[in-house]
């Protein structure tokens, strides 16, 4: 990127929203600004407001000025036609006087959509504006390395520019992180809590394969994995199901000393006897 359109750039990163009239003092200082503009729009780092800057006609619009007929035209597209297939080459939308100038440029983007002439576009001369594209917001944040050897001298106003740019963007994008997993442990929780008891059944035994715990799987370690989004009571409900089925079964802790008492406490609670603590697969 050339020194000048690297501090083109920083003024605009200076600007509301990215974004100034091209005529600003903000560019005053600018020699070729348009030059400029054109290059960094090129490249899809800028964009700015446009306009026709030429037309000539096209074989179709040739085509159709020998047999207008053959499409519907109106009387004053058909003139306009007329006046641009009489140049020997590209001219200039000024050159057609017939008609007022904004009358004029919407009757050539017409001709311009349809074919029937070939159109360049350019900056607006009058009351433009540019602003800094998505793809130049993340040129300067995640790509832009100066070249080495090159040492534009950078004001103080354009350093504080990106500076201010910089902090703003990971500042956004440390808060679409935090939605983003805000969201993911939302569905993750969701679609826990819509497990069905089949489902948490095989929760079970791969816990107890991947525990190593030989069928002997302490109720604790479920919790871990199911505590929120469901609740205490709705877990030991889920165990009572499966062990009346008979797909499970729970026993209790005979010696507590090699647990810890949030581990022991884990355990379903029994009115008589030790709290339930193991769960068998049968």
């Amino acid at each position: 990127m050339e020194t000048n359109e690297l501090k083109f750039l920083l003024k605009l990163l200076g600007c509301p929203n990215y974004r100034s009239s091209l005529s600003a003092s903000t560019f005053s200082s600018f020699k070729g600004k348009d030059k400029i503009c054109k290059s960094l729009g090129d490249r899809e780092l800028v964009d700015y407001t446009r306009e026709i800057a030429s037309v000539k006609i096209s074989g179709s619009g040739q085509t159709v000025l020998k047999d207008p007929s053959q499409v519907p035209i109106t009387e004053k597209e058909l003139k306009v036609l007329e006046s641009i297939s009489k140049a020997s080459g590209k001219i200039a939308p000024s050159k057609i006087t017939s008609l007022k100038a904004a009358e004029r440029d919407a009757i050539l983007k017409t001709l311009s959509e349809r074919g029937l002439i070939e159109a360049e576009w350019g900056i607006k001369k009058t009351k433009a504006e540019v602003w800094l594209t998505e793809r130049g917001i993340a040129e300067l944040r995640d790509d832009f390395i100066p070249k080495k050897g090159s040492n534009p001298i950078i004001s103080g106003d354009l350093l504080n520019n990106y500076l201010r740019f910089l902090r703003k963007s990971l500042r956004v994008k440390s808060e679409s992180v935090s939605t983003s997993l805000s969201i993911a442990t939302e569905s993750a929780l969701e679609t826990i809590s819509n497990l069905s008891d089949e489902e948490i059944l095989q929760i079970i035994e791969k816990l107890d394969k991947d525990l190593g715990t030989d069928n002997y799987l302490p109720i604790f370690h479920l919790r871990q994995k199911l505590q929120p989004p469901l609740s205490r009571d709705e877990l030991d409900q889920v165990l009572y199901r499966l062990q009346n089925n008979d797909q499970i079964e729970l026993s209790t802790l005979l010696d507590p000393t090699i647990y810890t008492q949030e581990q022991v406490d884990a355990g379903i609670q029994q009115n008589v006897g030790g709290s339930l603590f193991f769960i068998s697969i049968n």
